[in-house]
């Protein structure tokens, strides 16, 4: 693989995004448009919010959000956005959202929805802005080359318990390796978007492949995986990432529709993690993702103790847990990525019940299924007469889309 600290960046996202220099903030959305882009906040429903939010906002819980920078004055972040830091070393500073990207993703995360906005999955916790530059930014004028790996450190070394990602690339580097790694051992959770190039030829990407990173695949409301989300022994969960609105660029004038993609999807991870940690904040970061995979929505025919290389663990489903107690937290010093000892707290309260390793029993003898499509059914399962996201539900299997229980992964003993 080819190392070079200075690689290139993007933004993950399936739609086209305008590229515009100067990060100017002209008003909220009007209300008519604010409030027609909540009704189409459809995964709100699907998870159970409304029930989640009885118990757990996330109060309490601080969220870094490492991307294009994040504009506080949205209606919708008023209140909720903290000092960060400047990483791209470009004019202005980390509240000069270059993309709306940053701002989207924060809104996803933490969003109070006022003023019509988009609501948040946990709008109890806060915002902690680190902004870096992407590949356009990078090929228009002179950025910071280690921005990325400087990112990390800092929200690694910042109050945030959850760090959000939502970026990928095709080149590996050992700098930001070892900061993803850091993260880790400071406590952190790490979650990074999967990518939307699986019809793309499916690349590597990082710094979803890292071990240390919680790697977030997309979905539609029907559970079953994007066709755009890449796939991989490195995908640890999955949430919704198809027909999400977003800001359409640095004006913050109008949400767009279209798929959010892994990016949304990981804003929606680090949000679940962020009402499962509020709601035990004596936890560590071992726990919370660990309750995180116990809890995940998996198909009725998903062999217990294997992983999807299209949806990891599952879906993500907090209600799970918070409303029904579905996973135990286990050791507070072992990585359920790793399953090696790190980023523990000796002080932690729970009881150390450790999950089992996942098992080596899947096939290995036999290729991958392909790819799912939304919406289609493969040999593995049945799913025609099965509702669709059925997120909360205990009793009810969620669906997933095909060649899900296909083989365990290799890349949690690197």
């Amino acid at each position: 693989m080819v190392e070079d600290r200075g690689f290139r960046r993007r933004l993950i996202t399936t739609v086209t995004v305008v590229v515009a220099l100067t990060a100017g903030y002209s008003g909220p959305a009007s209300a008519a448009v604010a409030v027609d882009v909540q009704s189409k906040q459809w995964y709100l429903d699907a998870m159970q919010a409304e029930e989640i939010w009885k118990t757990s906002t996330g109060e309490g819980i601080t969220v870094a959000v490492i991307d294009s920078g994040v504009n506080p004055s949205t209606s919708s972040l008023k209140g909720q956005v903290l000092k960060g830091k400047d990483l791209a070393e470009i004019e202005g500073d980390e509240t000069d959202d270059y993309r709306g990207h940053g701002t989207t993703m924060a809104e996803l995360i933490a969003g109070t929805g006022q003023g019509g906005g988009l609501k948040g999955l946990a709008p109890g916790a806060k915002i902690i802005p680190f902004r870096t530059s992407d590949t356009e930014l990078q090929n228009e004028q002179k950025v910071n080359a280690f921005d990325m790996e400087e990112a990390i450190k800092a929200a690694a070394d910042s109050d945030a318990k959850i760090i959000n990602a939502s970026f990928g690339n095709e080149y590996y580097s050992s700098a930001v390796r070892e900061a993803v790694k850091y993260a880790q051992e400071k406590g952190k959770l790490f979650f990074t978007a999967a990518g939307n190039d699986a019809k793309k030829g499916n690349p590597e990407s990082y710094p979803a492949m890292y071990p240390e990173a919680v790697a977030v695949a997309a979905t539609g409301a029907d559970g079953q995986v994007a066709d755009y989300s890449q796939h991989g022994d490195f995908v640890d969960l999955a949430a919704p990432g198809n027909d999400i609105p977003r800001w359409c660029d640095d004006s913050f004038t109008r949400y767009c529709d279209g798929d959010g993609g892994t990016s949304a999807a990981t804003a929606l991870a680090s949000a679940s993690a962020a009402l499962i940690w509020s709601a035990h904040p004596d936890w560590t970061a071992n726990q919370v993702l660990r309750v995180m995979f116990e809890s995940a929505g998996r198909g009725e025919d998903w062999k217990k103790g294997t992983v999807s290389n299209y949806l990891g663990h599952g879906l993500v489903r907090p209600a799970a847990h918070i409303n029904s107690g579905i996973g135990k937290p286990g050791d507070p010093s072992i990585s359920p990525l790793t399953n090696e000892k790190v980023g523990g707290a000796s002080g932690s309260s729970a009881t150390p019940e450790a999950s089992a390793p996942a098992s080596s029993q899947a096939p290995q003898d036999k290729p991958d299924f392909p790819a799912p499509v939304a919406g289609s059914s493969t040999e593995s399962s049945d799913d025609s007469s099965l509702p669709g996201w059925v997120i909360g539900a205990i009793a009810a299997a969620v669906v997933i889309g095909g060649g899900a229980f296909a083989v365990v992964r290799k890349r949690r003993s690197a």
